[in-house]
C-alpha cells in the first residue's frame, strides 16, 4: 500500500470534513432546539464567502499595514458577525411566525428561503463565479514521506478545533449553553423554569450561522473561486453528516462531516483501485444517507427516540 498518498489523501480529507463539520453543527443546533431542519442554512454557508469577499476589498487598504493572519482572522470574524445577523433576522421573520404550524410548513418556508437568498445573492452580486482573495500567504510545508500541506490547510484543521472547543465550552459551560440543553431536552419546563426562549432560539440561529460563515471562508479560501449557489450541494452534504452523526448531537455533527469529507476524498483518491469514476464522489453521502436510514436511523452518536402515537 502507498502510504503516503493515503496520508496525502486523509491530509485532504480532512480538510473538507473541517468545512463540513462546521456546516453541520448548524444544522444540527437548530434541530435539537425546534426540531426542524433548516435547509436554508447552506445559502447562509454561502452569503459567509460572499461577505468575506467583499469585507476585504472594503477593507484592503488597512491590510497592507497588517500581517496575513491579522487581516484573515479580521475577515473571519466580521464575516461571521453578518451571518450570525443575518441568521437572527432569518428566524424572527420566516420561522418564528410558524413555531406553532406543522413542520411542513416550516420546511417549505425553508426552502422559500433557501431560493430567496440564492436568487437574492445572483441579483445583488451576479451570476458568474467570483476569485476569492488569498488570505494568507499560500505556502506548501513538507512533511515526511513525500507528503505536503498547505498553509490554508493547516489554518482550516486549526481554526476548525479551536472553534468546536469554544461551541463546546459554550454550550456545556455558559448559562446560554445550558439554557439551549434545557430547551433541546423539555422546551415546555424550559420555558416553566423562566427560559427566555425567543432569546434562545436566535442565539441558537446566531451561533450556527457564524459556524456556517467560517466554513464558507474556509471553502472559499482552499478553492478560490465563489458563485451564488455554491451553498446548495455542501449544504446538503453536511445535513447528510449531521444524519450521520446523530441529527441533534453536536459531536455526532462533527463526527459525521469528518467522516463524509474523508470518503468522498478516498473515493477521487483510490478511484482506479476501486473503480468508482472521480466524478461520483458526489453521490458517496446520498449513498451513506440511504444507508444510515435503513439500518441506523438515530445515527452513530444519536439515540432511538419513541414516539407516542
Amino acid at each position: 500500500m502507498d502510504w503516503a498518498n493515503l496520508t496525502q489523501q486523509l491530509i485532504n480529507g480532512l480538510s473538507l470534513g473541517a468545512i463540513y463539520a462546521l456546516i453541520a453543527l448548524g444544522y444540527t443546533m437548530v434541530y435539537g432546539v425546534l426540531r426542524f431542519i433548516n435547509f436554508a442554512h447552506g445559502d447562509v454557508f454561502m452569503i459567509g464567502a460572499f461577505a468575506g469577499l467583499y469585507v476585504h476589498r472594503w477593507l484592503k487598504p488597512l491590510f497592507h499595514w497588517m500581517p496575513d493572519f491579522l487581516s484573515a482572522l479580521i475577515v473571519l470574524l466580521l464575516s461571521m458577525l453578518i451571518c450570525a445577523v443575518i441568521g437572527i433576522v432569518i428566524e424572527k421573520l420566516a420561522y418564528k411566525p410558524l413555531r406553532q404550524r406543522s413542520r411542513l410548513t416550516v420546511l417549505i418556508t425553508a426552502i422559500g428561503v433557501s431560493l430567496l437568498l440564492s436568487y437574492g445573492t445572483q441579483l445583488v452580486c451576479g451570476a458568474a463565479p467570483k476569485g476569492f482573495p488569498q488570505l494568507i500567504k499560500n505556502e506548501t510545508l513538507d512533511l515526511p514521506g513525500v507528503v505536503s500541506m498547505t498553509m490554508e490547510q493547516v489554518v482550516v484543521l486549526v481554526v476548525t478545533v479551536l472553534l468546536l472547543i469554544s461551541l463546546r465550552f459554550i454550550v456545556q459551560k455558559t448559562r446560554m449553553g445550558l439554557a439551549m440543553r434545557a430547551l433541546s431536552n423539555n422546551p415546555t419546563a424550559a420555558s416553566l423554569m423562566g427560559v427566555n426562549t425567543d432569546a434562545v432560539i436566535s442565539f441558537t440561529f446566531g451561533l450556527g450561522s457564524a459556524l456556517a460563515a467560517a466554513a464558507g471562508i474556509f471553502f472559499a479560501m482552499l478553492y478560490q473561486a465563489i458563485d451564488p449557489f455554491m451553498g446548495i450541494l455542501p449544504g446538503i452534504k453536511a445535513f447528510v453528516a449531521a444524519v450521520l452523526g446523530g441529527i441533534g448531537n453536536i459531536a455526532g455533527a462533527a463526527l459525521g462531516g469528518v467522516l463524509i469529507g474523508l470518503l468522498e476524498t478516498l473515493v477521487v483518491g483510490y478511484s482506479k483501485n476501486i473503480g468508482i469514476p472521480p466524478g461520483f464522489r458526489d453521490a458517496v453521502a446520498f449513498v451513506i444517507l440511504i444507508l444510515i436510514l435503513m439500518f441506523k436511523p438515530a445515527g452513530l452518536l444519536g439515540k432511538s427516540e419513541r414516539e407516542k402515537v
